[in-house]
């Protein structure tokens, strides 16, 4: 259960707020910042609260910048990047390790590093958040009617006979990492379509085939609003998302109950799910002063420091790395955080854990869906269903050429 925590909130932000603009003082400096964890109510909390701190920084919102790969890529073109905070193990094993060629992450070590369990990349990128992917379903009339729903793997669902949302397009951290799980239980590290079985690349065909894109960013709202009966979501903002649809009391039939849910469940799944965590990292810029460069490390300390992260998972519903931060925030393990973690798994016939072997394999995914036409958003323009008996996979699994 969530701790109440406000009146310690107040206290320990005002305190950390003069810690940190003592830190900043003198430096007038913007720094700029990346991330796909960028809603625009998140820049501005983010923004207003830096600020306070003592720190003046430059953040886009996802109208601007939208999902991981166009962050890292907007950071790389402008090369002026001093802060990538969010997106995940995959894309920051890329980051640490030199992949693009204008940003490097400096050597930087928090005083809370050692709060953060194994989510870091020793002196570099410590974690900020853990987020997952969840499947969730109403037991309620418009739901399963009280019948409990078990899955031995997340593609069991298209054989469930219940409604199912799916998303409308093949881009974006949340879309892809419900493919990550809808694919785990088809690794093949031997198979020539991306290192997944052609039966599992069959049976996420059924589930677009057989879903239903309701024209909604993400899979919540169709289940707040009965359209359908089965669907995902990401952990983060989850609880505040049905609380506040629920009080907003503009749906009919809305979710009740957060902690304790009352109309719905999560859907109870033998491999588990599938987890990343969100970093942050200092980027190293030519064109900083001395002075400069250790105001952007002061705002990344404050950034990750325990009372910002309570403050910001109370604001946003995230759960965080930081352990004393969640000691502060919750009284145990909420359910949603509480379920296996597949993604570091070892693949069988490798020595690589799932997240690894995502990491391996993701742009070969991505570019077989492109191809092949994956997550139609009109059902009147879904494609044929290919011939799996017949396809050139050396060539679905390179990007296809530009018009």
């Amino acid at each position: 259960m969530k701790k109440l925590v406000t009146m310690m909130l107040v206290v320990a932000m005002a305190l950390t707020m003069v810690a940190f603009a003592a830190s900043a003082e003198g430096s007038d400096y913007t720094i700029r910042i990346y991330s796909n964890s960028n809603s625009s109510e998140r820049v501005t909390w983010l923004i207003d609260a830096a600020e306070k701190a003592g720190f003046k920084i430059s953040l886009d919102d996802n109208s601007v910048i939208s999902g991981d790969t166009a962050a890292v890529q907007a950071a790389n073109e402008n090369k002026d990047a001093d802060v990538i905070f969010g997106l995940n193990e995959v894309r920051w094993s890329q980051l640490v390790n030199g992949t693009y060629e204008n940003l490097k992450v400096m050597d930087w070590t928090p005083s809370w590093a050692d709060k953060v369990g194994s989510y870091k990349y020793d002196g570099k990128a410590y974690g900020l958040v853990i987020q997952n992917i969840l499947m969730l379903y109403r037991n309620d009339e418009l739901g399963t009617n009280g019948e409990a729903l078990h899955f031995a793997k997340w593609a069991d669902i298209v054989d469930s006979g219940y409604k199912w949302y799916r998303q409308g397009k093949v881009g974006g951290t949340t879309n892809a990492n419900i493919n990550n799980a809808m694919l785990h239980a088809f690794t093949d590290p031997a198979s020539p379509a991306g290192g997944i079985s052609v039966d599992g690349w069959k049976t996420l065909w059924n589930y677009c085939a057989n879903g239903n894109f309701t024209g909604d960013s993400y899979g919540l709202d169709p289940l707040i609003r009965g359209d359908v009966q089965v669907s995902t979501f990401y952990s983060s903002s989850l609880y505040g998302n049905i609380e506040a649809a629920e009080e907003a009391g503009t749906e009919a039939n809305p979710l009740h109950g957060t902690l304790e849910p009352e109309n719905w469940a999560l859907v109870d799944i033998d491999d588990g799910t599938y987890y990343i965590a969100e970093y942050i990292g200092v980027i190293d810029n030519p064109n900083r002063t001395e002075e400069q460069t250790e105001a952007v490390k002061a705002f990344a300390e404050w950034f990750g420091s325990a009372e910002t992260q309570i403050a910001w998972s109370d604001e946003f519903d995230s759960y965080p790395c930081n352990e004393d931060a969640v000691a502060e925030l919750f009284d145990e393990v909420p359910a949603i955080y509480a379920i296996p973690n597949f993604a570091l798994n070892t693949v069988e016939g490798t020595d690589m854990t799932y997240a690894e072997y995502v990491g391996a394999h993701s742009s070969e995914w991505t570019n077989i869906m492109t191809n092949l036409g994956f997550y139609w958003a009109d059902n009147a323009d879904a494609p044929a269903e290919p011939d799996w008996d017949n396809l050139d996979w050396a060539t679905l699994t390179q990007a296809a050429p530009e018009a």
